[in-house]
């Protein structure tokens, strides 16, 4: 449908005394609320006259909070969920560290190092050094069936669910 001069007359008028852009569409009929917004905007008629008058919305008071000031704990400036933050009174040194897991580098001899077209489903998929290095190799030791990796890489990769929980209630302590 083409926007014809009188047509657009009409929607200026229709603008102009405050109707919504869906009734200007069925008055205008054949255009969609989408089409009048988007003359309306080319247009540029963004300042309009309301219909009626402004609508004052009484909204009730909240009421005080309940807690004295006192016993309200003071974040100090911290906006946001502050249940993992570190209060600013803090002393690092009281705070509880994470167990750091040790484990031993796990030497391969030269035989066992495997590169990436020599890997298979037997084989430990464990990348050992920077892949932009020349020495870089993958573990290449065997593996059980249907596992990515070796036993002892598999013990670095993977951490069983009730210590993840342990390591992360120490550190949010």
């Amino acid at each position: 449908m083409a926007w014809t001069d009188e047509r657009v007359e009409q929607l200026k008028k229709l603008w102009n005394d405050g109707l919504s852009a869906s009734q200007i569409a069925g008055e205008l009929g054949g255009v969609t609320r989408n089409a009048v917004i988007g003359k309306v905007h080319r247009l540029g008629l963004s300042g309009r006259t309301k219909a009626g008058g402004t609508v004052s919305r009484n909204r009730p008071q909240r009421a005080p909070s309940q807690t004295p000031r006192s016993k309200r704990q003071d974040i100090g400036g911290i906006v946001g969920n502050t249940a993992l933050k570190i209060s600013p009174d803090a002393n690092p040194e009281t705070l509880p560290q994470p167990r750091p897991r040790k484990f031993e580098e796990l030497v391969i001899p030269i035989s066992e190092r495997a590169t990436i077209m020599q890997l298979s489903e037997y084989t430990c998929r464990w990348p050992i050094g920077d892949p932009m290095d020349d020495d870089f190799h993958f573990c290449g030791r065997k593996t059980e069936d249907g596992v990515p990796y070796c036993s002892y890489h598999r013990k670095v990769a993977y951490q069983a669910v009730s210590d993840r929980r342990r390591d992360k209630k120490v550190s949010a302590a």
